[in-house]
């Protein structure tokens, strides 16, 4: 049986990092490319050179697609859409989504022409409405084209749990809707340790805290960072939703995903939780919500509706 093939668009740190993780688990074989000519083909000999270390057979191989050749990614089983500029000192969020949508749009039309089977996974930035951007051009039925978000931001919010309780992060599961934004929306009521809501567990202050920070988590790490932003946790968010999608795991994670009139929102990519398979999104799960949270999760996507609006889409 041949392996499975995985195209990562962008050869940045978090496309590099996100082949890496595959081909270290074994996944697929991966192909990163980038537009520019070199790095894309030199760090994937340098992940293939490091396979009689780690024990993976699993190949990577490098491709520019600087002339918009993309027929090194033909055939792929998934697509992780990392390409993008960075928001840099002066640029508005609108200069950002529409330099971003430009880049998005070459690239989904290129992976419709050679993989027109794949499943697309968007991880670039504004990321919900690239994830909209990336449906419309694809013209995939919208079990095919996923957004990278929820898990991230869940992850972020599990490891400021288990610090909090002392607890390994193993026991930890937490929930995060909406758009990948400031005004995301964590569920501490949903939030457990070990099987234990969140609120049984911890102080009001102390989860408002947490859900604070987990907001406010990628801006925390460009500070640090001071050029460029969060990839190790990204790459890692990334990879759990391809390997749930390649093994068909039918496991549900947090996902930016269309709705058409779930959670009482149509037309919109938003995160919500998603039953993850060989199908892509092959399953949207709803849950109650009280007042306050799907108030919270309507201005998320309100706030989503307005990039959108701008693109035209």
């Amino acid at each position: 049986m041949s392996r499975k093939k995985v195209t990562v668009v962008g050869g940045g740190f978090v496309g590099s990092t996100t082949a890496q993780r595959i081909v270290d688990l074994e996944l697929a074989d991966v192909v990163l490319t980038d537009i520019l000519d070199g790095p894309p083909a030199g760090k994937a000999l340098d992940m293939l050179e490091s396979g009689p270390i780690t024990r993976t057979d699993s190949r990577a191989t490098g491709a520019s697609t600087a002339t918009g050749d993309y027929s090194a990614t033909a055939g792929s089983d998934i697509v992780v859409i990392t390409a993008g500029f960075p928001r840099k000192p002066g640029m508005s969020r609108d200069d950002l989504l529409k330099a971003n949508y430009d880049v998005v749009k070459a690239v989904v039309e290129q992976i419709v022409k050679h993989s027109p089977k794949c499943i697309i996974i968007v991880v670039t930035n504004p990321l919900d409405a690239m994830a909209q951007a990336a449906f419309k051009v694809s013209g995939f039925p919208k079990n095919r084209v996923l957004g990278m978000a929820g898990v991230l931001d869940s992850a972020r919010m599990s490891s400021f749990v288990a610090a909090e309780c002392k607890v390994s992060v193993e026991n930890v599961h937490s929930f995060v809707l909406g758009g990948h934004g400031d005004d995301m929306v964590p569920l501490p009521r949903y939030s457990t340790v070990a099987g234990i809501p969140l609120p049984d567990l911890l102080p009001k202050e102390r989860i408002d805290a947490i859900v604070e920070r987990t907001r406010k988590g990628g801006a925390e790490i460009v500070n640090l960072l001071k050029t460029g932003s969060a990839y190790y946790a990204p790459s890692a968010a990334a990879v759990e939703m391809v390997e749930a999608i390649l093994k068909d795991k039918k496991k549900i994670l947090p996902c930016a995903v269309y709705l058409d009139g779930e959670y009482g929102i149509k037309g919109l990519f938003v995160g919500v939780p998603v039953k993850l398979g060989a199908g892509g999104a092959e399953e949207i799960i709803q849950i109650k919500l009280t007042a306050e949270e799907n108030a919270a999760l309507q201005k998320s996507s309100g706030s989503v509706r307005e990039l959108v609006n701008v693109l035209g889409l």
